[in-house]
């Protein structure tokens, strides 16, 4: 034994010199620098990359084609990338399928063969008839780069809007189609963002969008949502305005829908991710306007059912945590609420099926559901398969059968249905994966935060690991908009646990999984408390031997992506490898791009105090730099991504080829025609995972993969 660790060690010495040497002769490609200052509360600041934020531009296209070849040639010297990419096809081809959905006189269903690049729309009239093809959203466009967005049906099921997206864009255009014949029908609309469809009868539907930019479609910013009305027959010119087109009624984020018995039209008024003015109209009256039930933004409220002239609404207003209450439509403002579902110390998600309510509730991050009827009567608590997460449990009011997701960390996501009439749930359909669960298990563990805060945090991995600090640890985190991370099965995590590694991912404030008090701890002038909340995590994982600095890469999405920027520059010491993906980096000008201003309710901006921006300056990512010895860096961004415009990527990697003084690489890797991450063709998602995944092994000093590496060691 004795001697078998001492080969494994010396194997990664070896490596480990080997990489220095590799990295030490990076020569970085040559980014030009401008001299743009800009001024914050009489403190000038210097923005040389100013120009890579013109994405039009073909001075940026050149770059982005000289940083992605010179990063490619650094992939391609990893020994095992294709074996990563091969095995990933392997696991990822399995067939998955969505639950059912009735709409109409047939039932419809997801279902991806397993290497689609995407979801395929499937419909049956009885259960146990064949399925017959309903849409196939490969056939919008070759390379897969074409994908559905929405798909909402009329209330007897004769026609569908469909939304698409082309290159990842948050840009969308709606389609109409007769179900029955299921060809297109009338005008095609354009230019439609941040919006589903809502129909009105047959008559046609409700839609919200900007006007078209000036300037850049993905960078510019949009600011003024308006909510229209689309009349089939028409073309989209002839839309209704129904709200927004004035400067009184401008509102960064407007949505319409309508009610189930199609008596009520609801208007959703925000400008930010969180807190919302609500009012609602009744569609049977053509005098009636919009009434308000809230006219402020100070919670998160939404209708869920109506039931004649009452309301039901979620609401954590005074409520952090969530409760239902009921209303009348004739005084629908607060102080006529009553509770249907009170305040629990658990936050609530509501669910409407059936005739009755589901009430999920958070338990640490782990799932529980109610049954409530409409009067908020507890009927049962529902047996769930595990310890894990669910999804579903929606349907009509008509609807007997509800159905449901269930996963975890290591358990693939299964399909159960539970009988309203029986009160039974059995299982409808078991995953295709071939993923061994049986082999991995999951734990909790509460650690403390620099200022004395418990945070939870779930560590998934192989069955009998050794805690001896050399595991491959991928720690994962979010931590912010109110979005909670809960237990759930990643096909590409599953390849990182089948080498040998940990997944963690701690459940971080800022997020929502303890309510409105839990969010509001990490924004703002408190948004580091996220930060130190990830580092205090990734400190635990080394102290108790889970791994150690060699051992441990951090990675994160979109806020996560700044999550990973902030922490990777004020602790580069914590960390062997640091993984960015189309994270928010610039923190003085986030707000200046597409509709980036919604998110001040979590960050705030430079421009609101002194205070705040001295405050962003600080911890902004592209402001952090220094010359200073920073991990091993890939950074991944869409060059379509007009949520989180990749400029805030492209500077970010430019300011830290410049100040890297060790020798670890900092690359970025631009996926072309793919924007924020949502409709990615599965092709590009599987060569994607091979890359961040072969990067991370290879400068954590792995000559092969770490299974091998452990056989060898062991002389087997």
């Amino acid at each position: 034994m004795k001697n078998s660790f001492f080969t494994f060690s010396l194997i990664l010495f070896l490596s480990f010199v080997m990489n220095a040497q590799q990295n030490k002769s990076l020569s970085y490609p040559e980014t030009k620098k401008g001299n743009v200052v800009d001024t914050y509360f009489n403190t000038e600041v210097e923005d040389p990359y100013r120009w890579l934020e013109d994405d039009r531009s073909p001075e940026t296209e050149a770059w982005v084609k000289q940083q992605n070849q010179f990063t490619q040639s650094y992939l391609q010297k990893i020994p095992y990338r294709d074996a990563l990419k091969n095995r990933l096809t392997e696991i990822w081809n399995y067939e998955t399928v969505s639950a059912p959905v009735k709409e109409g006189d047939y039932y419809y269903f997801r279902k991806n063969t397993g290497l689609q690049n995407q979801y395929v729309i499937f419909r049956f009239k009885e259960p146990g008839a064949t399925p017959e093809l309903f849409l196939d959203p490969n056939a919008f466009s070759k390379d897969g780069t074409v994908s559905l967005g929405s798909l909402e049906f009329t209330k007897d099921g004769s026609l569908a809007a469909y939304t698409i997206s082309e290159g990842g864009s948050d840009w969308r255009k709606v389609l109409v189609m007769d179900t029955k014949t299921r060809k297109i029908i009338g005008d095609t609309l354009t230019n439609v963002k941040f919006s589903g469809t809502s129909w009105k009868g047959n008559e046609g539907f409700y839609y919200s969008s900007y006007d078209k930019p000036e300037g850049s479609e993905l960078s510019a910013k949009t600011d003024q949502h308006k909510l229209y009305f689309h009349k089939l027959g028409t073309s989209q010119k002839e839309d209704q305005v129904l709200y927004g087109s004035t400067p009184d009624e401008k509102h960064r984020y407007v949505g319409g829908y309508v009610t189930e018995d199609q008596q009520y039209l609801v208007l959703s008024l925000t400008n930010n991710t969180s807190g919302n003015k609500l009012y609602i109209k009744e569609l049977n009256n053509d005098k009636s306007d919009f009434v308000p039930i809230l006219p402020t933004e100070n919670s998160d409220t939404y209708v869920i059912t109506s039931e004649g002239s009452t309301l039901y609404l979620m609401t954590n207003l005074n409520s952090p945590n969530y409760k239902v209450v009921k209303t009348d439509i004739k005084n629908p403002s607060v102080e006529n609420w009553i509770d249907v579902i009170p305040e629990k110390e658990q936050k609530l998600t509501i669910s409407i099926g059936g005739g009755f309510m589901f009430a999920e509730y958070m338990y640490d991050a782990i799932s529980k559901v109610f049954q409530y009827d409409h009067q908020g009567k507890l009927i049962k608590e529902i047996e769930l398969p595990g310890i894990g997460s669910v999804s579903g449990f929606g349907g009509t009011k008509e609807d007997t059968i509800m159905y449901y997701n269930f996963t975890n960390y290591y358990t693939p996501s299964s399909i159960y249905s539970y009988n309203l009439k029986t009160q039974k749930t059995k299982l409808y359909r078991k995953s295709k994966s071939k993923f061994d669960s049986d082999q991995y298990t999951s734990k909790q563990v509460f650690y403390t935060s620099k200022d004395g805060t418990k945070i939870p945090m779930i560590i998934t991995h192989k069955k009998g690991i050794e805690l001896n600090g050399k595991n491959p640890t991928m720690l994962y985190g979010y931590g912010g908009f109110n979005i909670s991370l809960t237990p759930a099965f990643s096909i590409s995590n599953s390849l990182w646990m089948e080498q040998g590694g940990i997944l963690a991912v701690p459940n971080l404030r800022g997020g929502g999984e303890y309510g409105k008090k839990w969010h509001l701890a990490g924004t703002k002038m408190k948004k580091q408390n996220v930060f130190d909340d990830f580092i205090a995590a990734g400190e635990y994982l080394i102290q108790e031997k889970y791994t150690s600095k060699e051992f441990l890469a951090i990675r994160g999405g979109s806020n996560g992506g700044l999550l990973v920027g902030a922490v990777m520059t004020q602790r580069p010491d914590l960390m062997q490898v640091a993984l960015p993906a189309v994270g928010v980096l610039d923190m003085l000008r986030y707000h200046t791009f597409t509709a980036g201003a919604g998110w001040a309710y979590d960050y705030g901006t430079a421009e609101d105090s002194k205070e705040m921006f001295d405050y962003l300056k600080k911890y902004s990512p592209v402001h952090a730099v220094k010359k200073t010895a920073y991990p091993a860096t890939l950074v991944t961004t869409g060059d379509h991504d007009d949520r989180v415009v990749p400029a805030h990527s492209f500077k970010f990697a430019a300011t830290l080829q410049e100040h890297q003084t060790g020798e670890a690489p900092v690359l970025i890797r631009i996926e072309t025609d793919a924007g924020h991450g949502a409709g990615t063709p599965t092709s590009k998602t599987i060569e994607q995972y091979a890359d961040i995944f072969g990067f991370t092994l290879y400068n954590m000093g792995f000559k092969e993969l770490p299974v091998i590496t452990q056989k060898l060691s062991q002389g087997q």
